[in-house]
C-alpha cells in the first residue's frame, strides 16, 4: 500500500509516493522533515554491523528498514533516503513493491522477474521462484546498487531477494519490524514535527489561513497526528472550501469523536461532502486492478463518459483522494490507506449485483480497448480495421505508436486485470475474452519472444479457468502454449509433459487440431531430446490423422519431420524415402519455396548415404525451384552445396564456376564455407512445430 508523499508540491503533483514499476524513477519534489529520521538512517548506513562486530566481513547487504502504518509517509521517507544516497551506489537503484494494494504479498517470481528486466538480464518464461530469486542475487552480486523493498509483507520476502555482497543497500518498507533478517534496526515512524506538518497544510490551504490562526492551524495538526496522509487530506478538505477557516475542519473533527483514524474521519468528512454521483464513483474506484485508475476505467466502472470520469478523477486528486502518477497518460492511484475506507462503504452501500456490473463493464471496456490497439496495426481492409471504424471515438487510438505506449503504460494494470477477473471466479467469460485480447495486443506490439513471461502468465490463468469450469478445448489450447514457451526456453522435459497432457485434453475435447498439434509436438520434443525412435513415430501419428482429414499441406510438412528425425538417427533410407513424399507434397499443393527446401533436404540425405551423384541431381532441381521461389539465400547456399559435391567428384572447374555464382548472388554475406548459409537457408523441415502453427 503506497502511503501519501510528504512532498508533493500542490493538490495536483505527481507524488515519491506512487506506484512505479520496478526499475523507474520516482518523482522529484522537495521533501519536507523527517530530518532526525533522515540522519539516523543515514548513519547506520556506515555503523559497524554485527559481523564486522565479531571480525568477519558482513556476507550479505546491509537492510535499513522504514516501518510505519499506511498514510505515515514511510514510502516517501525512503524514496528521498535513496535520493540523498544514490551516488554512492553506481551501479544504480532497483525499486520493488511487495505487496499489492490490498496488502497482498506479491508472489517472489514476479518481483524477481521485475527485477531483472530492470536490470536487463534475461527472466526466462516459466522459471521458478528460487532460480528466479537466485538470478537476481548473482547479478547483485558483482554490482554496487541499491535496492528499494516498498510495502514488505514479511521477512521472508525481503531475504529471498538480499544481495549477497555488502557493496548493496537494501532500504525495506513495512509495517511492522521483519523479523528473521539478522542486524536489523528498524526507524519506526510518528508523525510529522509541526513546522513541516503546517507546511504541508499550507501547500493546499494556502498561508493565509494558516498564518492568521495559527493556533487552530497546530491544533489541526495534533487532531491529525501529525500523519501526512491525514494531513493532505485535510489540506484538500480545505482547499474545496475557500471561505472555511482551518478553525472549522478541527471543531468538525473534534465533533465526530475519536473513532477511529485521523485520517479515517477527515476522509469521512469529505466523503460526506461530496455529491451522490462523485462519491458512488470514489467508492467503485476501489475496485480498479493494481489500484490504478484512469479515465476509461473509472467511466467503465461509473457508467459515464469518458470525460465525466476525467473531470472527477481531477476532482479527487485536488481533495488529496487520489495520487496522480507520472506519466504521458492520465493515471492516477488510490492510496493504500483509503482502499480499506473505500471497500467498506462499497459493502455497506452498493448491492453485490451493482458491483459485479460495474467489474464487467470495466473488463468488457478493457476488452474493447485491447481490441482497438491490435486492430490500429492491421492494414485499412482488414476485418480488424473494420471492426475498428465502428468503435466510439473515445476507443481509437490515433496511431500504432500511441497503442503501443498505451499497452506499456497500462500493461501492470492490465495484467491485475486478467488475475483479478481469474480470481473472481463469476466472470469467466469476459476474463477468457480480455486473456485472448492482451494476448494478442502483446504479440502484436511486442512480438513473442518480449512478451513471453507476461504471455506465460496469462496462459496459466487460462489454464486456471480451463479446469475451473471443465474446458477440455480451452485447457489444450493453454497447456499447448505454455509447452511451447517451455521448448523455446529449454525446458524440454516439461515442455513435453504439458504436450502430452495437451493431447489427453484435446481427444477429450474430440477437437482434431489440437490433437495433430499435440502429437506434432510431442514428436519435437522427442527429437530435441535425441529420442530419435520416439520423434519418428509421434510425427508417424500426426502424419496419419493428417491424411485421415485430407490436410495436405500439414502431411507435407509432416513427411520432412519423420525424414529430420531419421536422418538424425543416421537410417538415411527411410529419410530418403519421406524427403521424396514431402517433395511431392509440397509439389501437389504447389508450395513452390517448400519444395525447394525440400530438394535441398533431400540432396543432403542422398550425400550422406553416398550417393553424390544423385545429390548432384537434386541439387541442381533444387536451383531451379529456388529460382523459381526467388529465394535468393537458398540458391546460394545450393550453389556452395553444388560446388563441394563437385570437389569431391574430382570437377574443381566447376565447382569454382558455382562458387562464383553464389558470390554474384550475396556479395560481401557470403561465408567461408557452406555450412552457416544452408543451416539458415535450409531450416526448412526440422523443428519449428509451434512456431508454424
Amino acid at each position: 500500500m503506497t502511503d501519501q508523499a510528504v512532498d508533493t508540491d500542490g493538490a495536483k503533483a505527481p507524488s515519491a509516493g506512487r506506484r512505479p514499476a520496478a526499475g523507474s524513477a520516482p518523482t522529484k519534489g522537495q521533501f519536507l522533515g523527517r530530518t532526525r529520521e533522515l540522519k539516523e538512517l543515514r548513519a547506520d548506513i556506515e555503523r559497524a554491523g554485527l559481523d564486522t562486530l565479531a571480525g568477519r566481513k558482513a556476507p550479505r547487504a546491509r537492510v535499513l528498514l522504514i516501518a510505519g502504518k499506511p498514510g505515515s509517509g514511510r514510502t516517501a521517507l525512503a524514496e528521498e533516503l535513496v535520493r540523498q544516497v544514490a551516488e554512492s551506489y553506481p551501479d544504480g537503484v532497483l525499486r520493488a513493491r511487495l505487496a499489492e494494494p490490498d496488502g497482498t504479498p506479491v508472489p517472489t517470481e514476479r518481483t524477481a522477474r521485475e527485477l531483472l528486466t530492470a536490470l536487463e538480464l534475461p527472466a526466462p518464461p516459466g522459471a521458478d521462484a528460487e532460480d528466479l530469486s537466485a538470478a537476481v542475487r548473482d547479478a547483485l552480486a558483482t554490482r554496487r546498487a541499491l535496492l528499494l523493498l516498498d510495502d514488505a509483507a514479511d521477512a521472508e520476502q525481503v531475504d529471498v531477494l538480499l544481495p549477497d555482497t555488502p557493496e548493496c543497500l537494501v532500504v525495506a518498507v513495512s509495517g511492522g519490524p521483519l523479523t528473521g533478517i539478522a542486524d536489523v534496526r528498524p526507524c519506526t515512524l510518528g508523525g510529522l514535527d509541526t513546522k513541516s506538518a503546517l507546511e504541508l497544510l499550507e501547500r493546499f490551504a494556502g498561508s493565509v489561513r494558516i498564518t492568521v490562526d495559527p493556533l487552530a492551524a497546530e491544533g489541526l495538526v495534533e487532531e491529525c497526528a501529525g500523519q501526512p496522509g491525514a494531513l493532505v487530506l485535510a489540506g484538500g478538505w480545505l482547499a474545496a472550501r475557500p471561505t472555511s477557516a482551518v478553525a472549522d475542519l478541527a471543531k468538525q473533527l473534534r465533533a465526530d469523536g475519536e473513532e477511529g483514524s485521523a485520517s479515517a474521519r477527515i476522509f469521512r468528512l469529505t466523503y460526506t461532502g461530496l455529491p451522490a454521483a462523485a462519491a458512488r464513483t470514489l467508492r467503485l474506484l476501489s475496485l480498479a486492478p493494481a489500484g490504478l485508475v484512469d479515465p476509461h476505467t473509472a467511466s467503465a466502472l461509473a457508467g459515464c463518459s469518458v470525460g465525466a470520469a476525467h473531470g472527477a478523477l481531477d476532482d479527487f486528486a485536488a481533495l488529496g483522494l487520489l495520487r496522480p502518477v507520472e506519466s504521458p497518460l492520465p493515471q492516477y492511484e488510490v492510496p493504500g490507506f483509503l482502499l480499506p475506507l473505500l471497500r467498506t462503504l462499497t459493502e455497506s452501500e452498493d448491492r453485490p449485483a451493482e458491483l459485479q456490473l460495474a467489474r464487467a463493464r470495466m473488463l468488457e471496456r478493457t476488452v474493447r480497448l485491447l481490441v482497438s490497439c491490435r486492430a490500429i496495426t492491421e492494414t485499412d481492409s482488414s476485418p480488424a480495421r473494420e471492426k475498428l471504424a465502428g468503435m466510439p471515438r473515445a476507443l481509437r487510438f490515433p496511431n500504432p505508436r500511441a497503442a503501443e505506449d498505451w499497452l506499456r503504460i497500462r500493461q501492470p494494470a492490465l495484467l491485475a486485470a486478467a488475475r483479478l477477473a481469474v480470481a473472481d471466479g463469476e466472470l469467466d467469460t469476459l476474463a477468457r475474452r480480455l486473456m485472448a485480447a492482451l494476448v494478442r495486443a502483446l504479440v502484436v506490439h511486442f512480438g513473442t519472444r518480449a512478451a513471453a513471461p507476461e504471455l506465460y502468465g496469462i496462459h496459466r490463468l487460462v489454464l486456471d479457468v480451463a479446469e475451473r469450469r471443465r474446458l477440455p478445448r480451452e485447457r489444450a489450447a493453454a497447456l499447448l502454449n505454455l509447452a511451447d514457451l517451455d521448448e523455446r526456453t529449454g525446458r524440454t522435459v516439461a515442455a513435453l509433459a504439458r504436450y502430452r497432457a495437451a493431447l489427453d485434453a484435446a481427444r477429450e475435447a474430440n477437437d482434431p487440431y489440437a490433437i495433430g498439434r499435440a502429437m506434432e509436438s510431442v514428436g519435437g520434443a522427442h527429437l530435441e531430446l535425441g529420442d530419435f525412435d520416439r520423434a519418428a513415430d509421434w510425427y508417424g501419428r500426426a502424419l496419419a490423422q493428417r491424411l485421415a482429414r485430407d490436410e495436405r499441406l500439414d502431411a507435407a510438412r509432416l513427411y520432412g519431420r519423420i525424414a529430420t528425425a531419421h536422418t538424425y538417427a543416421g537410417r538415411y533410407g527411410e529419410a530418403l524415402r519421406n524427403w521424396r513424399a514431402a517433395v511431392t507434397g509440397h509439389r501437389r499443393n504447389g508450395d513452390v519455396a517448400s519444395q525447394a527446401r525440400a530438394l535441398s533436404e533431400l540432396a543432403r540425405v542422398q550425400e550422406y548415404a553416398g550417393r553424390p551423384e544423385e545429390s548432384l541431381r537434386t541439387c541442381q532441381d533444387a536451383v531451379e525451384w529456388a529460382r523459381r521461389a526467388e529465394d535468393l539465400r537458398l540458391q546460394a547456399a545450393l550453389q556452395l552445396r553444388l560446388a563441394d559435391t563437385l570437389d569431391r567428384l574430382g570437377d574443381p572447374a566447376a565447382a569454382q564456376l558455382h562458387r562464383g555464382a553464389a558470390e554474384r548472388m550475396l556479395g560481401d554475406e557470403l561465408p567461408e564455407s557452406s555450412m552457416a548459409m544452408e543451416q539458415d537457408a535450409n531450416a526448412c523441415e526440422i523443428r519449428s512445430t509451434s512456431a508454424e502453427d
